[in-house]
């Protein structure tokens, strides 16, 4: 009490105020999120409930990364034209291949085909990368790359649900929901688990992003850029009042339904989310407090369409992280007349067009984050399925290749400029350091601060983890 004493016979400064009653604040604040979670403890209300298990949980140990953005190259992108150079594809150009050749997805193998693109290091670690890539080559030494990638399947479909679930076969959990179980999310108005539909959804669809057996809240939501990222669930001529008097309906006519259904269960709770999103964060799209330099850092005045709206992606997943949202997938632009990162004819084009929608972006979406210091806590994840063939597909194409290809990590743990494993002197198997699906999972759990041998569900009689029984930390690209 003596130490106010002084100021009560003076006018306060701005900073004398805030000094003196800064604790006050906290504890209103305190104060609130305490009452609200008080009466979520207590209630039966769904919305309530809903709340509660979305909340962040505590990490095993001390995490390195808070969230997750995951660049999904749809379709399979080719080593050998982006960050693998193999000098022997242009000395063997239009020969025969030299070594035994595995089945490949169409079987229509022809000669070895060079890259179309001149490779050029960068950066203090001299980090190769192809002229697909200029923007993310500016980048090099916040990368850690992984030339040493394998997969179990050769097909999109199960190469898909491999990548995203940890197996080949539909209905497991994907990884985004093992995340959102794990940790939850750390803003309750927002999903834990959100994917970024840039008009292609991978094959394999949406169970790429669904929660198989675990509870229906830890799927994806999935959102589009604009002003309108969900459903419209919330006209503008609605009150909140009679929207709330919506809701409960609702969940009176559900609590009548026997035996409801986790899909039921999923819709509404992707409703509810819905309508928080709407009512509580109408900002999260609105792009124009983005400043210019900003937007056209992500490529948002591009001329290509299509940078366009991947830069969009891009500016909304760090909005996303932002407020929390622990774990963000980006989905590739849809792009007429070519068929995403799946060149098996038309090599050059393709690839091209591809890269030039989401070079930029990306870039963009790494220097932000790091301006911001958000790079710090934030994990970005590139890759593919799988890989592509050194010999050509027809006279300019490339096959699926499940025995080698790159990816790269940046941010939260990351050593800035590693190089981890190397394949043959043609990039088509790995004999290096290979780095299963299930090690890529085991990593990124470590990040988080999760042991993925510890995060388990009970379903059907038995334990079950994103990893299954496999899994090693790659610890040699860990800061």
């Amino acid at each position: 009490m003596n130490y106010h004493k002084p100021f009560l016979n003076k006018s306060l400064s701005r900073r004398e105020m805030l000094k003196i009653s800064s604790c006050g604040f906290g504890s209103l604040a305190l104060m609130g999120m305490m009452g609200s979670l008080g009466s979520a403890c207590k209630s039966t209300d769904p919305e309530s409930q809903a709340l509660l298990s979305q909340l962040a949980k505590a990490p095993n140990f001390l995490p390195k990364a808070k969230n997750v953005i995951f660049l999904y190259m749809d379709g399979g992108v080719s080593q050998v034209d982006s960050f693998d150079p193999k000098p022997r594809l242009t000395k063997e150009n239009g020969m025969d291949p030299k070594f035994k050749i595995d089945a490949t997805q169409f079987n229509n193998n022809g000669k070895i085909l060079k890259s179309p693109w001149e490779f050029k290091q960068y950066g203090e670690s001299g980090l190769a990368v192809s002229e697909l890539f200029p923007h993310i080559a500016g980048c090099a030494d916040d990368l850690a790359l992984i030339r040493s990638m394998v997969s179990d399947f050769p097909e999109h479909t199960n190469a898909n649900y491999f990548l995203h679930t940890g197996s080949g076969l539909q209905g497991r959990p994907s990884m985004g929901a093992w995340v959102n179980y794990g940790l939850g999310t750390e803003n309750s108005n927002l999903p834990g688990y959100v994917v970024l539909d840039g008009g292609l959804i991978p094959p394999g669809g949406v169970d790429n992003f669904k929660n198989g057996f675990l509870p229906a809240d830890y799927q994806a939501s999935i959102m589009k850029t604009g002003h309108t990222p969900v459903a419209n669930i919330k006209p503008d001529s609605i009150s909140a009042k009679y929207q709330k008097q919506k809701l409960d309906f609702i969940h009176e006519m559900d609590a009548q339904e026997e035996g409801s259904s986790s899909e039921i269960e999923a819709a509404i709770k992707n409703y509810e989310l819905a309508y928080h999103m709407q009512s509580s964060v109408p900002e999260l799209t609105e792009f124009s407090a983005e400043s210019k330099a900003t937007q056209k850092l992500y490529g948002l005045f591009d001329e290509d369409l299509n940078t366009r709206n991947y830069g969009a992606q891009c500016l909304m997943a760090r909005r996303l992280v932002e407020r929390g949202v622990r774990f963000v997938e980006l989905t590739c632009p849809y792009m007429s007349g070519i068929d995403r990162w799946d060149q098996h004819h038309s090599l050059k084009d393709g690839h091209e067009r591809n890269a030039h929608a989401v070079d930029q972006p990306i870039a963009g979406l790494l220097k932000d984050l790091k301006s911001r210091g958000l790079l710090e806590e934030t994990l970005v994840v590139w890759t593919g399925e799988f890989g592509r063939t050194p010999f050509a597909q027809g006279a300019d194409g490339r096959d699926h290749n499940p025995s080698a290809f790159s990816m790269w990590m940046a941010g939260a743990g990351i050593k800035k400029g590693a190089i981890y494993g190397q394949t043959d002197e043609y990039g088509y198997r790995v004999i290096e350091n290979p780095v299963t699906i299930h090690d890529l999972h085991a990593t990124i759990l470590s990040l988080l601060g999760v042991d993925h041998k510890q995060l388990t569900y009970h379903f059907g009689g038995r334990d079950f983890r994103l990893t299954d029984v496999h899994g090693n930390v790659v610890k040699d690209i860990l800061a």
